[in-house]
């Protein structure tokens, strides 16, 4: 078996068919979470907080064990828990569907009120918001190091890892590898934001890729407020438009971003240069939820890309048309955290025919871009 994309879903794709005995090569043309990759950068958020969709927070779940196992087993590590904070101007059907998801699945959550989050986290500013909710069990997760951890393991055992710009061959069961011709029983395309130029007719409107900026932040000299042992993950929903944020990560510095869907983004051409809009919004956010930053220098600017289906549900799926391919994306942002389980979904499918959830199928994935999952 084919797997084409060493991001953190075909990695754990690959990963989950080595335990299920079948021989796989891994295919990536730049490297495991690579610097163009969706995956690649220092940190993603895992949280459980997901409203009603109670599915995600299910896979979050499942798939923080795998993340922990595989710290656990790393030299360096690759989950921090420093849990994560919601931040809410006033109680919303999101936040009131994340208490009851969490409370049926006996899952920690802290609902707290202004003067609790103020007591607990002095260095954030909390005017507007009226409650918080804090799950103590997740936080963040190294990147890049994961998946490099994860294909390191994967070759480790057996699997077959490949350098090699890969294309759809004459069938289902054949790929191009930098010209040549290599066959197998499945060929799972995991190709993150090239996926709609992989398949441009079926995906080319169903996948949309966007820029996303990213900046940290010094925090003060001396001052140990913003690291993870005070600090948690933070999401806050600004009136509709989502910051979030991470707190220093082995000195890297306070990260922060927003949620809101940027422009149209070509993986291979795109400018991964800040905007200097976007540069001023993060440090206008920053300044005033967080105060003592106010001045402090940025350190560091990162462009990546997410790639959305139309609604933010995965893409895990055969192709309709050709016997053996199949279709594996749309992580839409917030699909790292879910790799394990992704990872499994495609596997089973794979050697199994055992297909996922409806909702992650391609015939759920229109043409108009509108995300409903947060």
């Amino acid at each position: 078996m084919i797997v084409v994309g060493a991001g953190v879903f075909g990695a754990w794709t690959a990963t989950h068919l080595r335990r299920m005995g079948k021989r796989v090569v891994l295919v990536d043309q730049m490297g495991p979470a690579n610097a163009r990759a969706s995956s690649g950068g220092e940190s993603r958020m895992a949280r459980g907080t997901y409203g009603r969709d109670e599915i995600y927070t299910r896979m979050a779940l499942a798939s923080l064990e795998e993340w922990k196992r595989l710290s656990e087993r790393s030299a360096l590590p690759l989950f921090h828990r420093h849990g994560v904070l919601f931040c809410f101007q006033e109680m919303i059907d999101y936040a009131r569907d994340s208490i009851a998801v969490h409370e049926r699945l006996n899952l920690p959550l802290e609902q707290l009120d202004t003067a609790a989050l103020r007591a607990r986290w002095p260095q954030m500013n909390f005017d507007g918001i009226s409650f918080g909710l804090f799950e103590p069990e997740f936080g963040g997760l190294m990147a890049r190091r994961s998946v490099e951890e994860l294909v390191a393991r994967f070759v480790a055992g057996g699997g077959e890892y490949v350098v090699a710009h890969a294309a759809p061959g004459a069938d289902g069961h054949t790929v191009e590898l930098d010209g040549a011709s290599r066959n197998a029983a499945a060929i799972v395309y995991a190709c993150g934001p090239w996926l709609p130029k992989v398949f441009p007719e079926m995906l080319g409107d169903r996948i949309f890729v966007t820029r996303q900026e990213v900046a940290f932040i010094a925090p003060p000299d001396g001052d140990d407020s913003f690291e993870a042992s005070h600090l948690p993950g933070w999401a806050d929903f600004n009136g509709g438009d989502l910051y979030y944020g991470f707190p220093s990560l082995e000195g890297r510095g306070f990260k922060i971003a927003r949620d809101t869907h940027g422009a149209v983004f070509d993986p291979d051409t795109g400018d991964r240069r800040i905007s200097e809009d976007g540069a001023a919004l993060l440090r206008t956010f920053a300044d005033r939820r967080f105060p003592a930053l106010a001045g402090r220098p940025f350190t560091e600017f990162r462009v990546c890309q997410y790639e959305n289906s139309s609604n933010g549900d995965f893409l895990i799926d055969r192709h309709p048309t050709m016997e053996g391919a199949y279709l594996l994306g749309g992580g839409s942002g917030h699909g790292f955290k879910h790799g394990p389980e992704v990872g499994r979904m495609m596997a089973e499918l794979v050697a199994n025919g055992t297909a996922p959830d409806a909702r992650f199928s391609l015939a759920t994935k229109a043409t108009v871009h509108h995300r409903t999952v947060l």
